[in-house]
């Protein structure tokens, strides 16, 4: 067995950590991407829950058209949901938040609450379609 003597021992174990600057720096760059990302993400959010409100929205009026045109009604003529759900496919609209919907007489348009703030409206403005 080979004698090394205790001086070279101890100096060739190297010990690997991190230091406190260095877990600083990686949690502020970590703090500054979140802050970057999280608007974008929320933007995005409300963005794709607006669309989905117009895109139901124009299919309230698609199907309100299909009902006037099938059944020759004019335009003080109110449907309800359980018509408008023949002419809807699945039957019905799939919410995209707390949204409720107004189906107005055929030739004037329907339109949408919804309790938060989507984009430029305000909780509970009328959202239609543009």
């Amino acid at each position: 067995m080979r004698f090394t003597p205790s001086v070279y021992r101890n100096s060739t174990a190297v010990r690997s950590a991190f230091t406190l600057v260095e877990i600083m720096i990686v949690v502020s760059l970590i703090g500054l991407l979140l802050a970057i990302a999280i608007p974008s993400f929320i933007k995005s959010r409300e963005t794709a829950q607006l669309n989905c409100i117009i895109g139901n929205l124009r299919l309230v009026e698609s199907a309100k058209d299909q009902w006037a045109l099938q059944n020759q009604k004019g335009t003080s003529d109110i449907p309800d949901w359980t018509v408008l759900s023949d002419y809807i496919k699945g039957g019905t609209v799939k919410p995209a938040t707390s949204e409720s919907y107004t189906i107005n007489p055929v030739g004037s348009p329907a339109y949408a609450t919804c309790t938060v703030r989507l984009g430029t409206y305000a909780p509970n403005d009328p959202i239609t379609v543009q």
